[in-house]
């Protein structure tokens, strides 16, 4: 029965993120949901810059924090490890849904593209984004990253299998195409708000930091096998490094 209740959490956890994931191509895109980037109660730049910063930086604190080992260590004394990922990643969509909830919106246009095929060739590359990064998470194990590989397992009685360095398709170019797609998404707008900026930058800023955060766990568990990846293919700009 324990088993059986993991699993439903897993699925419940699972099916949050991608409702959150869709919502979040919407508020970015400013595209068929009720609460974008760019709507909602306008106050002063003051006010929206402070609250704003705090949304994105609990967002930042608790997806960082929450990766790294040793929190792992600790968290597993009170949450089982067949969960464990699928709280990580029921807790990064309850920031990403506070977030969406409380943005506040700095409508100032920073550039606007008034060519309406430029503005739908923009728009697509946009896309296209959302696009890689999702692709790229089914290309490493989509259901292992968001937990449903670990209450799966767990239901059956299987022990996880141990991680293998594989690097198929876009990561044989880029290091990390789930960052590059984001960032792609983030800066592709028709119209760019001081609002839009302002996350586009910061959570660029924040991948950035994320990704030498990431790449540390990444050499301690693959060893000399992701030092001669990280020799060989770029981090973020789609090339292979000469030998």
């Amino acid at each position: 029965m324990g088993r059986f209740i993991a699993f439903l959490y897993g699925l419940a956890s699972y099916v949050v993120f991608f409702v959150t994931f869709l919502y979040a191509i919407g508020f970015v895109s400013g595209l068929v949901v009720p609460k974008t980037i760019d709507t909602g109660t306008v106050v002063p730049l003051a006010e929206a810059l402070v609250v704003n910063l705090l949304l994105m930086s609990v967002f930042a604190i608790q997806h960082s924090v929450m990766a790294r080992k040793p929190f792992k260590r600790w968290w597993t004394q009170f949450v089982p490890a067949s969960v464990e990922r699928s709280t990580y990643v029921l807790f990064s969509s309850a920031a990403l849904i506070l977030l969406f909830g409380q943005w506040r919106p700095i409508p100032t246009v920073v550039w606007q593209i008034d060519h309406p095929q430029i503005a739908i060739a923009v728009m697509a590359l946009s896309f296209a984004g959302w696009l890689i990064v999702l692709t790229s998470t089914f290309l490493i194990n989509h259901f292992e990253l968001f937990g449903l590989h670990q209450v799966a397992s767990n239901l059956a009685g299987r022990s996880m299998p141990a991680p293998r360095f594989r690097t198929p398709l876009y990561y044989r170019f880029v290091r990390h195409p789930i960052y590059l797609g984001f960032i792609i998404a983030f800066w592709a707008a028709p119209t760019m708000t001081a609002g839009h900026l302002l996350f586009a930058a910061v959570t660029t800023a924040y991948i950035l930091v994320g990704i030498l955060l990431e790449e540390r766990d990444l050499v301690d568990l693959f060893g000399d096998d992701y030092r001669r990846y990280k020799d060989r293919v770029s981090m973020l700009v789609p090339w292979r490094k000469s030998a």
